[in-house]
């Protein structure tokens, strides 16, 4: 059994984590998101990984390797620009000579999705789709049935003309015939996967396998909190059994805890927290609903709420992530009613006093000055000062 695992994507809307890392490689649960994936195919039995990879590609290379420590050997290809889903399954076609799976690599999935797919592949010897039920189809492609077949795949409809709560759930089983497929569809500027699939409905049949189980979107920054609470309530808490907890202070047992964690007097790690390595939580501070990675510090009576943290970020005394529900504006289109108290890059340091208001978003290597008020979005390399 065959896996190719789509990872090139930039993940725009994630920004400004995406500058540094893949997409897939941004960690929830203390853990890349491809590395989730790979642990769904390892349970299947899969034998053979290809990644396809992108932009910042050595930052899965250096980790995966060629699957050392997995039960499967990884190859890569590389797809040189984003120009679509078909597009990047096509840089497999050189190596792939048999049935495979494709799937994504920036959604989390359950082994049992992945077995389904293939064993009705093997039975039919025809391409197979797998969609599951969500409660906003509308985000997604929109995928309608004719008993255990696909009728139709609509990306992205208008909400009020959805036909079906079913979407594409990412996970596929095709011949080496889908290469040709995909070049000879119509694309202008992009040759998306489900463009092909749903030319291919003309002319064949697609077979259609649904789940409910484990199936973890990310698209939007809030995603990464949703993910990391449902990680939690999924695998349970972590503690890596190497953090210094203060006696006085609090950890709550649904918490993730890295290798070389210092939570200090007074401060609490409350519900839906992951801190990766080397995470300093000061005296007096708090998290709640946050995903900390690795190297940041929070300093004194610092207050994080539903927000994601990038690495090695300074959070200054006093300053408060105020989270809650919000408005968010990203790629111009507006999100309404979104828990999301915020997303710090890397490297950013926060002053003293810093008042950090729902949905802001703070470039990589950014720097805010004491007693400021942050909103919207800040750039990269911004040195914001009170005036």
């Amino acid at each position: 059994m065959k896996a190719v695992v789509l990872a090139a994507g930039k993940g725009r809307r994630l920004w400004p984590l995406t500058e540094n890392r893949p997409k897939p490689m941004i960690p929830v649960a203390n853990r890349p998101i491809l590395e989730h994936v790979l642990e769904a195919l390892e349970a299947a039995g899969v034998d053979e990984v290809l990644l396809v990879v992108g932009a910042n590609r050595q930052r899965v290379q250096n980790y995966f390797g060629n699957g050392q420590g997995w039960a499967f050997d990884i190859s890569y290809v590389v797809q040189e620009q984003q120009l679509g889903t078909g597009h990047a399954l096509l840089q497999a076609e050189s190596v792939i000579g048999e049935s495979f799976l494709a799937l994504n690599g920036d959604r989390i999935i359950d082994a049992e999705l992945v077995e389904r797919v293939w064993e009705r592949h093997r039975e039919t010897n025809e391409s197979v789709v797998s969609a599951t039920r969500v409660p906003e189809p509308s985000r997604y492609g929109v995928v309608e049935f004719d008993g255990r077949e696909v009728k139709t795949i609509e990306e992205k409809p208008i909400p009020e003309l959805t036909t079906s709560e079913f979407i594409n759930a990412g996970v596929y089983a095709f011949a080496p015939d889908i290469f040709a497929a995909i070049r000879e569809t119509e694309s202008k500027g992009e040759q998306a996967l489900t463009d092909t699939l749903s030319e291919l409905l003309a002319e064949q049949r697609l077979q259609a396998v649904t789940y409910r189980g484990m199936w973890l979107d990310v698209s939007e920054p809030w995603d990464l909190l949703e993910v990391n609470n449902s990680l939690i309530a999924a695998e349970g808490p972590v503690d890596s059994g190497s953090a210094n907890v203060d006696p006085t202070a609090v950890v709550v047992e649904a918490a993730i805890v890295g290798d070389g964690v210092a939570v200090h007097p007074q401060a609490a790690v409350l519900r839906g927290v992951t801190l990766g390595d080397n995470v300093s939580i000061g005296p007096g501070a708090i998290v709640e609903n946050a995903v900390i990675l690795s190297d940041v510090t929070l300093k004194p009576g610092a207050v994080v709420t539903d927000c994601i943290v990038g690495a090695n970020t300074t959070i200054g005394p006093n300053t408060t992530v105020k989270g809650g529900i919000t408005d968010v504006v990203l790629d111009d289109r507006v999100y309404h009613e979104v828990t999301f108290g915020g997303l710090l890059g890397d490297n950013v340091e926060i002053g003293a006093n810093v008042a950090i208001q729902p949905g802001a978003v703070v470039g990589n290597n950014a720097k805010v000055g004491d007693s400021t008020y942050v909103s919207g979005r800040i750039d990269e390399s911004a040195d914001i000062r009170r005036g």
